[in-house]
């Protein structure tokens, strides 16, 4: 169904092709998309890649934590972690993601998980041991970006081990580990590589596929 061939299950279980969940109802799932990757800025770019992804996240009501650029397999490749409105509920939903685009199609890694019970619990801790005025601001990859969920320092990875059981803390230690052991397929990987409508090739130098943003699972 995807051109991933090899991946760390440990602790996950098959709920239906492309998707697992483990015991704590993080979910993680593989996409294939047949169509060229829908991304904002060439791999070259990456103030404007970053600043387009930003924005379409707001456009969606959530907001853009992180966007970096490295690889899966060899290939270059765009991490991205996002944060969204739960559906039907109160609290987010935090999703981290690995998006490895070619010429005409490309694959995407999703974890992601949601919180329950109490909520806020994160934000109102870091905000107490943060100065006010550095816990907010403008989104450091655009300060014209606004309207979703407000960027804030609370949700950055130096956090993490103080909130071992928080969702996001779990999205990215999950993707964080099964990383490395991530494998395509050598036909896809043999593909022309994307190149954006300015004529830039992506490469190693954060997609936004944004059709897996809206898709469950």
């Amino acid at each position: 169904m995807t051109p991933i061939t090899g991946m760390d299950l440990t602790g996950f279980t098959e709920r239906e092709p492309g998707v697992w969940t483990d015991e704590q109802g993080l979910v993680l799932s593989v996409h294939f998309f047949g169509i060229a990757p829908d991304l904002p800025a060439p791999f070259e770019q990456l103030d404007r890649l970053r600043y387009g992804l930003a924005r379409f996240a707001v456009q969606v009501g959530g907001g853009l934590i992180e966007a970096v650029l490295g690889e899966m397999d060899t290939l270059p490749a765009v991490r991205q972690f996002i944060k969204i409105p739960r559906a039907g509920g109160h609290g987010l939903v935090f999703l981290g993601s690995w998006t490895v685009p070619r010429a005409g199609c490309s694959t995407v890694v999703k974890v992601q998980a949601a919180e329950g019970g109490i909520t806020g619990v994160r934000e109102a801790v870091t905000f107490s041991r943060t100065e006010p005025e550095q816990y907010s601001g403008p989104h450091p990859y655009g300060p014209d970006i606004t309207g979703g969920l407000p960027y804030h320092v609370g949700d950055h990875e130096q956090w993490d081990a103080y909130f071992p059981d928080h969702p996001l803390t779990r999205v990215r230690t999950t993707l964080e580990r099964i990383t490395p052991t991530l494998t395509l397929h050598e036909e896809f990987k043999a593909l022309p590589p994307f190149i954006s409508a300015s004529g830039l090739e992506a490469g190693p130098s954060g997609s936004g596929v944004r059709h897996w943003f809206r898709r469950r699972g």
